[in-house]
């Protein structure tokens, strides 16, 4: 880890306390930017799920690439939001997604992957790329385009804080009772 924490302190581990104790204005907006994303955002769940987990690949964020919206947004202390939003991904879903295999994905699924992948590669190049802007606006509507760029934004941000600061590394999520067994 980047920066000392409280398990280095002695005490239990907990790397996002650390983090806030030392930025808490800054850390507590990012943290409530990233939560908001998952309270209020109208995209289906398996379209946010494939934007989300693109982004987690190239952020390298080991937790982000753990975590599964549908099972693990309870501890975020959000009842409902984005889970509600149609039936959850299933693991051949994310490990697709990570091998680079659209194959099975939907259009607006696919776009989904494709747009995280270019807004966290390659920013500059989405924004005159008039070939893919023209396919996405077909397939998504501008409450959607703006409800999923701000979605990619946060966990990009959020995400890449957590991973260069090496917080990722002890904060996991914590296994499904199918796991523990």
């Amino acid at each position: 880890m980047r920066i000392a924490t409280s398990e280095q302190a002695g005490q239990a581990l907990d790397p996002m306390a650390s983090a806030q104790s030392y930025a808490p204005g800054i850390v507590d907006a990012g943290n409530a930017f990233s939560y908001s994303i998952y309270q209020h955002s109208k995209l289906p769940l398996r379209v946010f799920e494939a934007a989300r987990i693109a982004t987690a690949a190239i952020n390298g964020c080991l937790l982000c690439k753990d975590f599964r919206t549908a099972r693990d947004i309870n501890q975020l202390g959000i009842d409902g939001g984005i889970a509600a939003n149609g039936d959850a991904p299933d693991e051949a879903f994310y490990s697709a997604i990570l091998d680079d295999d659209l194959s099975s994905l939907n259009q607006q699924e696919n776009l989904a992957v494709r747009y995280a992948r270019l807004m966290g590669n390659d920013p500059k190049g989405l924004a005159v790329d008039e070939e893919f802007w023209k396919e996405f606006k077909a397939a998504y509507s501008d409450t959607e385009v703006t409800d999923i760029t701000y979605c990619i934004a946060a966990w990009m941000g959020m995400g890449r804080a957590i991973h260069v600061l090496g917080l990722d590394v002890a904060c996991v999520t914590p296994a499904t009772p199918e796991q523990a067994a």
